[in-house]
């Protein structure tokens, strides 16, 4: 056989089975489960809201959403590439496909469903008002008359604050983090924040010279968060990590490590 024809050949038969094995290759395995398998999911996250999210001495980013999502990521077997952009951010990432997905502390509220699916709640939270640890003067809402008061943007206290600032006589500051919104009522800048009440409970534990003067308010649950309709595969096993930790005893676990009861 000439070299040529050895040549044709050869392409010949490389074409072939080039052309069998994408074939074959479709057949194998469902599209979800294709796309999913070896993919690194983006998740975004807030950069200070203690205990769920925050920087610990070593500069490490630590807390509970930290741990829930390596734990249920170690249970179903998923990678992920962790992007810290503060609260409001995170959430614009995932509005604009930037990310796959957002663990922060995350009311799931009927607005939000609109724009995002979320998984099961992971915690149950509230939302409480917080004064100078040395204030003696403002015991209720009423006392916030002609006040300034501290919020951080996109949370559930700004909204709440929002929702009651006529009635009360008040108006909202703004903060983009935590610690700049609790700072701002320690120095006396502001009269007073609302905050979720396990950050805020954590904060007064570690020192942040603010105190409780109210009682819990009803508040949303936190969830885990993928754009509509996208992402399917990605809630679904955070679904399933979640209940495998809850059952093993690993989810009270991870609670007990940041909340003390």
């Amino acid at each position: 056989m000439s070299l040529f024809k050895k040549f044709a050949a050869m392409t010949l038969a490389m074409t072939m089975a080039f052309s069998f094995a994408a074939c074959g290759g479709s057949e194998e395995a469902p599209a979800d489960d294709a796309a999913a398998e070896g993919k690194t999911y983006i998740i975004a996250t807030d950069t200070t809201f203690a205990p769920f999210e925050f920087q610990n001495d070593a500069g490490e980013y630590v807390g509970i959403d930290m741990d829930l999502l390596a734990a249920i990521a170690e249970d179903q077997g998923f990678q992920y590439e962790l992007q810290y952009l503060g609260f409001d951010a995170a959430v614009q990432a995932l509005e604009s496909g930037q990310a796959d997905g957002v663990i922060a502390g995350m009311s799931i509220t009927e607005e939000r469903q609109q724009k995002f699916d979320f998984s099961e709640p992971y915690f149950d939270s509230g939302v409480v008002m917080g004064i100078a640890a040395d204030n003696d003067e403002i015991t209720s809402y009423e006392d916030l008359a002609g006040k300034k008061v501290a919020v951080k943007r996109g949370t559930e206290g700004m909204d709440f604050a929002e929702s009651i600032k006529d009635q009360y006589g008040f108006e909202t500051v703004v903060f983009d983090t935590s610690d700049a919104m609790c700072m701002d009522v320690k120095v006396g800048n502001s009269a007073a924040c609302f905050e979720d009440y396990p950050v805020m409970g954590y904060g007064i534990v570690q020192g942040n010279g603010l105190k409780m003067v109210t009682e819990k308010e009803q508040g949303s649950s936190y969830g885990f968060a993928v754009g509509k309709d996208q992402n399917a595969e990605l809630l679904e096993m955070f679904n399933t990590g979640l209940a495998n930790l809850k059952e093993s005893g690993k989810y009270q676990e991870i609670l007990d490590t940041y909340i003390q009861e």
